[in-house]
């Protein structure tokens, strides 16, 4: 079966690396870019359903699509943004490991639902709490490839050995064709010597796999949040929005498939 659509998952298991601010401002300037977007808030913090100014519909989250309460289609809603989607978040998220203790495959159930959903995106972003536990190994399983933020800060690469680790394991045992996207360097601020030297050891590490675009810390990026906007609505000419629809051209360009032909085929799949 041709995949339709692209489902990248944004983790890191460190808290404070950019993951929701990524998993928010990509998703808008794939959006942006006139592809079909869907934002699945997978963090019980909820912090990419208020990014986008959403407060979750009572009922109707990734709580219930996990543990089958409801359809994947019930969940999904509208956002400001004309081609993005959003499949909202909430507390009770934090249940969902405890509940689903003795479900059969339930590192896969995240997955099945946004497998009945894909063919009316272009892409699907993911949004996950920083740990590596149940709710980040569906998304995982769910995705076809992983983004991963580092911040250009002291311990940048602290625990990403843990997180290849996962990566590996979830590759090898639950889902062959999960890829690394790429590494995203975040909160770059070109005055400070660390900074620099960070971008140098990141990309020593990780060769290729490393984003050209860098996110700069910015003070309106910082901002948009807490007016439950993505950057470029808040601010379509500061330095963040810039950055993020320079990673969404570079995401798009690396994926020319699921650039241009998700139209054709979901045309086919629907006549």
């Amino acid at each position: 079966m041709i995949n339709i659509s692209k489902i990248i998952v944004i983790a890191n298991q460190k808290g404070g690396v950019g993951k929701t601010t990524t998993a928010i401002n990509l998703a808008a300037s794939l959006a942006a870019a006139e592809k079909k977007v869907l934002l699945v808030d997978n963090d019980p913090q909820a912090n990419s359903t208020s990014g986008v100014g959403s407060i979750g519909p009572k009922g109707k989250t990734t709580y219930e699509v996990i543990i089958g309460e409801i359809q994947t289609e019930e969940a999904i809603q509208p956002t400001q943004m004309p081609f993005l989607s959003l499949i909202p978040s909430n507390i009770n998220l934090v249940g969902a490991e405890v509940e689903l203790i003795d479900r059969t495959g339930r590192e896969q159930l995240l997955s099945i639902a946004l497998n009945r959903v894909r063919a009316k995106f272009d892409f699907i972003i993911i949004d996950c709490p920083p740990s590596l536990g149940f709710l980040t190994l569906n998304a995982l399983t769910a995705a076809d490839s992983v983004l991963i933020p580092v911040q250009c800060e002291y311990f940048a690469l602290e625990g990403l050995g843990q997180l290849f680790n996962t990566i590996n394991r979830v590759k090898r045992e639950l889902n062959p064709k999960l890829d690394i996207e790429g590494v995203l360097l975040t909160m770059y601020d070109s005055r400070l010597k660390l900074s620099n030297q960070i971008v140098d050891e990141v990309k020593k590490y990780f060769g290729k796999k490393v984003f050209n675009t860098i996110i700069a810390r910015n003070i309106r990026l910082s901002e948009a949040p807490s007016f439950g906007k993505p950057i470029i609505l808040y601010d379509a000419i500061c330095a963040g929005s810039r950055h993020y629809m320079e990673l969404a051209k570079e995401i798009l360009h690396n994926n020319k498939f699921f650039t241009y032909q998700p139209l054709i085929q979901r045309q086919i799949h629907e006549s």
